[in-house]
This record gives structure tokens, C-alpha cells and sequence, in this order.
């Protein structure tokens, strides 16, 4: 008599999830590409574990985010919209002069935001997001892994 092969899943929980912290130096490189990436790793994609309902992603800094760059004529033509909530209140500005502005990491925060599933799985998993414009950061004792974005592939760094 053959005994039946079993086929079970494995889902993690917030109990067996291990969170690493990873590095991002993002001098260079391309907004949309280098979101995605990030993205992927704060929800935990990939990871063999992956559970779309759990938080297991990794913890991620990404430094430099002042010097993002945008492929073509986008600093200067793309556009950027938000409400006021009054009536005739929204407001448009582009990346330049968001880059050129008090808070320059927004654009990076709110391109990795914007691919990040919306709900409070999405909050919990953007809290493990620290992005800082220049290259200091308070979490060196964390001791992160660094990774090269720039080499994974060569349309990732603008001018490369």
C-alpha cells in the first residue's frame, strides 16, 4: 500500500519572521527602479517565506536620497498633484523642486508608498522604511548589509 504525498504550505507568522536590515546607497540611481526594488524588500517578496497577510520584510536605509535621478527630461516635465480639499486647492510641483527643497527624500518615500499595498499591513510595512538625504544614519549599530543596486543591472544608475 503507497502513502499519499502531503502537500502543505508553510506560513510564516509574525513569531517565525526573521528581519534583517539592509543598506541602500541611492546616489544615481533611477526613482522607479530603485522604488520597486525596495518595495519588494520591505514586504518581504524576496524571501522563500513570503506570506502576502505578514509583515515579512526587511528593514530598510537607503542614504544619499537627495542625488535620485529620473531618466529623460522627468525632473523638469514630471508632475506631481495634491488636494487641498478646497475647493480649487490642488497644488502641482515637480521633482526638481522637490530635490531643490527642505525635504528632498519625499520623492523616493512617496515612489516607494505608491507601490507599497495600501491598508495597515502597507503602514506597518512602510514603517520599516528610513530614508535620509545625505549619507549619516543613526543605525550603524544595527550593522546592515549593504546592497548594490547600481550592478544588478546597468539601466539602474543613470549615465552608467
Amino acid at each position: 500500500m503507497m502513502k499519499a504525498l502531503t502537500k502543505t504550505t508553510a506560513s510564516a507568522n509574525a513569531g517565525t519572521v526573521e528581519k534583517k536590515w539592509v543598506l541602500i546607497d541611492a546616489d544615481g540611481l533611477v526613482v522607479g527602479r530603485v522604488a520597486s526594488i525596495i518595495a519588494n524588500i520591505l514586504r518581504g517578496k524576496h524571501k522563500p517565506s513570503f506570506t502576502p497577510h505578514v509583515d515579512c520584510g526587511d528593514n530598510v536605509i537607503v542614504i544619499n536620497a537627495e542625488k535620485v535621478a529620473f531618466t529623460g527630461k522627468k525632473m523638469a516635465d514630471k508632475r506631481y498633484y495634491k488636494h487641498t480639499g478646497y475647493a480649487g486647492g490642488i497644488k502641482e510641483t515637480s521633482p526638481e523642486k522637490i530635490l531643490e527643497g527642505r525635504f528632498p527624500e519625499r520623492v523616493l518615500e512617496k515612489a516607494i508608498e505608491r507601490m507599497i499595498p495600501r491598508g495597515p499591513l502597507g503602514r506597518q510595512q512602510m514603517r520599516n522604511l528610513r530614508v535620509f538625504a545625505g549619507t549619516e544614519h543613526p543605525h550603524a549599530g544595527q550593522n546592515p548589509e549593504v546592497i548594490d543596486i547600481a550592478s544588478m543591472n546597468r539601466k539602474n544608475k543613470v549615465g552608467a
